[in-house]
C-alpha cells in the first residue's frame, strides 16, 4: 500500500491540478499532494530497512537499498521546492510573467514530473525505465518554456532536441539488452528486461552485444545527466525556466541518469567481467568535472553558473562509481544526497535573490545580505557548501573521493584538485559581491520561503558531522549492490 501511494499520489495530483491548477488553493494543494508522497515513501523506506528487498505489481516494481533512498530524497527535495514555489510563483504571477492557465501548466505538470521520476526509480524494467525518462523529458519540457519568452522556447526546443535524440539512444541500448538477454532468458518474454532477472543471469549475457549495449546507454542516459560533452541543453534549461524547476532538475532529474546508468553498468561489468565500463564512467567524469569548472569563470547569469555547477558535481558522482569499491560508492551516493539537497538551497535562494533585483543577471545583484539577511545568507551559506568547505557534508564526499584516487589512480587526483581549486574560486569571485556588496535589492511584496532553504542546508550540515547509524547502513547496502555483491 505504502507503494502505491507513493507512485499513485503525484499522479492523482497532477490530475487533480489540471482542473484546480489555476485556483488560489492550488499552491496548497501542490504541497499536500507532495507531503503525501514523502509520508509514503518515508513508510517504504522504513518497510525496505526493516524487510529487505520487495517486489511489486508482478514483480515490474522492484524496490532495494539504492533506490528507495533516491525515492526519499526525490519525495523530500519535491515536498521542499513545493513549499517554496508557494511565494514565488505568487510573485512570478503578480509581475504578470506567468498567466492563471500557465499556472494551471506548471502545477500540474509539477506533479507529473515527480510522478515520472519516482517511476523510473522504483521500475524493474529496463523498457519502463525509458518509458519513465521520456514521459520526464516531455513534462520539463513544458516547464521550462512556461514563461513562453523567445529565450525560454529556445532552451526548451534545445532540451526537446538534445535530449530527445539522446533517450533514443538509450532506447537502441535497451533494445541490445533485451535481445542478450532474451538468448538466456527467451522463454519469459518481456520479462527478460526485469533488472532482477538479468542481475542473476549476468554472468552469462553475451558481453560483445552488451559492451555496444552500454555505449549507447551512457550517451543516452548522460545526456539526461548533463555529462560533458552532451551537457549543452542543461545551463539553458536551468537559466531560463521557473527557479523551482532548476531546483529539481539539478536536484532529481541528474540524480535519476545518474541511477539508470549505474543499473546498466552492473549489468555490463557482471557480463564482461572487465572494467572498461568503469573506465567509461571515470573518463566521463573527469572530463565534465574539468569542463564545467573552467566554463564557470565565464558565466554571467547566476542560474547558469550553478548549473554549470551541477555538470561538475555529476562528473564527480560519475567519476566516483567508475572508481567502484565500497568506500567510493559510499562517497558516490553521499555525494547525491548533498549535491541534491545543497543545490536546490541554493536554487531557493538565488530564485529570490533575482526576484529581489529584477534580474538574473550577476552584475546586477548586490547587497542582499542589507536588504534581506536571510536571503543574502542562505546563498552564501549555499555557496560555501557546495564548494566543499567544511563542516559541510560535501566536504566530506569530496574527500572520501580524493582520498580513494589518491590510492587507486593517483594521476587523476591533481586533475580533480586543480578543477576544484577553479571551481572555487570561479564560484566564491560573484557570490561574494552578490551577498555584501552595494544593495540593488528591493522588498517583496510576499515573503520569501526560506525554511526549505535552511532545512536543506542543515542536513547538509548534520551530515558533514555526523552520519546517522541507519543511514550509514542504507549507504553500505546500496553500496554493495553497485558494487556486485
Amino acid at each position: 500500500m505504502d507503494f502505491l501511494f507513493v507512485i499513485g499520489t503525484p499522479l492523482a495530483g497532477a490530475l487533480a491540478l489540471i482542473w484546480l491548477g489555476a485556483h488560489r488553493v492550488a499552491p496548497v494543494a501542490n504541497v499536500l499532494f507532495s507531503l503525501v508522497t514523502f509520508a509514503a515513501a518515508c513508510v517504504l523506506s522504513v518497510h525496505v530497512i526493516a524487510v529487505g528487498n520487495l517486489t511489486f505489481l508482478h514483480e515490474q516494481f522492484f524496490i532495494d537499498p539504492l533506490n528507495v533512498f533516491l525515492v526519499a530524497l526525490t519525495a523530500l527535495v519535491g515536498l521542499t521546492t513545493s513549499l517554496f514555489s508557494r511565494p514565488y510563483m505568487r510573485i512570478e504571477a503578480e509581475h504578470r510573467r506567468v498567466t492563471p492557465a500557465r499556472l494551471r501548466l506548471y502545477h500540474s505538470m509539477y506533479q507529473l514530473f515527480i510522478a515520472t521520476m519516482l517511476v523510473a526509480l522504483t521500475t524493474n524494467n529496463m523498457g519502463l525505465m525509458w518509458v519513465a525518462m521520456e514521459a520526464a523529458t516531455l513534462s520539463t519540457v513544458l516547464l521550462v518554456t512556461l514563461y513562453q519568452t523567445p529565450a525560454s522556447l529556445e532552451a526548451g526546443w534545445k532540451y526537446f532536441i538534445l535530449c530527445g535524440v539522446g533517450i533514443a539512444q538509450a532506447l537502441f541500448g535497451t533494445i541490445l539488452l533485451y535481445i542478450a538477454a532474451e538468448k538466456v532468458l527467451g522463454s519469459q518474454g518481456v520479462s527478460a528486461l526485469l533488472w532482477t532477472h538479468l542481475d542473476a543471469v549476468r554472468h552469462q549475457l553475451e558481453p560483445r552485444v552488451l559492451s555496444i549495449a552500454f555505449v549507447f546507454l551512457l550517451v543516452g542516459y548522460g545526456t539526461k545527466a548533463g555529462l560533458v560533452p552532451l551537457h549543452s541543453w542543461l545551463p539553458d534549461a536551468h537559466a531560463e525556466g521557473p527557479t523551482p524547476i532548476s531546483a529539481v532538475l539539478s536536484g532529481l532529474l541528474l540524480n535519476v541518469a545518474i541511477y539508470a546508468v549505474v543499473r546498466c553498468k552492473v549489468l555490463v561489468e557482471g557480463s564482461l567481467r572487465s572494467a572498461w565500463p568503469s573506465e567509461m564512467l571515470m573518463g566521463f567524469g573527469l572530463l565534465s568535472v574539468v569542463f564545467a569548472s573552467f566554463c564557470i569563470w565565464r558565466q554571467r547569469d547566476i542560474k547558469r553558473l550553478f548549473a554549470y555547477s551541477s555538470i561538475e558535481h555529476m562528473g564527480i558522482i560519475a567519476f566516483a562509481f567508475g572508481m567502484g569499491g565500497p568506500v567510493a560508492n559510499f562517497a558516490a551516493l553521499l555525494h547525491m544526497t548533498v549535491h541534491s539537497l545543497t543545490k536546490s538551497a541554493i536554487f531557493f535562494a538565488a530564485g529570490h535573490a533575482a526576484q529581489k533585483s529584477g534580474s538574473q543577471s550577476i552584475d546586477k545583484i548586490r547587497g542582499l545580505v542589507t536588504i534581506s539577511p536571510t536571503v543574502g545568507w542562505g546563498l552564501m551559506l549555499g555557496s560555501l557548501a557546495i564548494l566543499g568547505l567544511p563542516p559541510f557534508g560535501v566536504f566530506a564526499s569530496e574527500f572520501l573521493i580524493l582520498t580513494t584516487a589518491m590510492r587507486d589512480h593517483p594521476w587523476a587526483t591533481p586533475i580533480l584538485l586543480l578543477a576544484f581549486g577553479v571551481a572555487f574560486a570561479g564560484i566564491f569571485a560573484r557570490v561574494q559581491p552578490m551577498v555584501f556588496g552595494d544593495t540593488t535589492a528591493k522588498r517583496l511584496p510576499h515573503s520569501p520561503a526560506l525554511i526549505p532553504v535552511f532545512v536543506h542546508l542543515g542536513i547538509v550540515l548534520m551530515l558533514g558531522l555526523f552520519i546517522p547509524p541507519y543511514l550509514a547502513h542504507w549507504y553500505r547496502a546500496a553500496a554493495r549492490l553497485i558494487g556486485g555483491g
